[in-house]
């Protein structure tokens, strides 16, 4: 299996040496995120003129380290980092579900791609954007039991 994998990225290094002329890269590539976190409130859902409505809620993730010697007994102080997300859902299905079911505190595993964008605020200021477009939303909380 492992072979096949290798000769499979050889064929597309090939490829791309030879069709360098051409400009046709056939190379792959990845973005994918998975975020297992908090929802930071409940979600909103926006529709523009024209376009499919989407669900947008924000998500926290934690990150804890102790400073210390790096001995994992060590009694140095725990730090923690929390960092915000925004979350996006356009996908039809998942979106009514995020929409209905997502709620402020829940504990929620989110998968789905980075996307970066600009936008002009309020003040005529451009602004840049970091959005997860989500496919894929776990949910590990028991708020959906006690809504069922």
């Amino acid at each position: 299996m492992f072979r096949r994998a290798s000769v499979q990225v050889f064929r597309q290094y090939v490829r791309h040496q030879s069709n360098e002329m051409n400009s046709l890269i056939l190379e792959r590539s990845m973005n994918r995120v998975q975020l297992l976190g908090r929802v930071g409130q409940d979600p909103v859902m926006r529709q523009v003129e024209g376009r499919n409505p989407v669900t947008i809620f924000s998500m926290a993730t934690n990150e804890m380290w102790r400073s210390g010697e790096g001995d994992t007994t060590s009694t140095g102080d725990v730090s923690q980092k929390t960092t915000w997300h925004r979350i996006s859902v356009f996908r039809p299905g998942l979106r009514d579900v995020a929409y209905q079911y997502v709620k402020k505190g829940a504990r929620v595993l989110v998968e789905g791609k980075l996307d970066y964008g600009e936008y002009v605020d309020k003040n005529n200021v451009r602004r840049q954007a970091t959005t997860i477009i989500a496919d894929n939303i776990v949910f590990l909380s028991d708020t959906l039991k006690e809504k069922v």
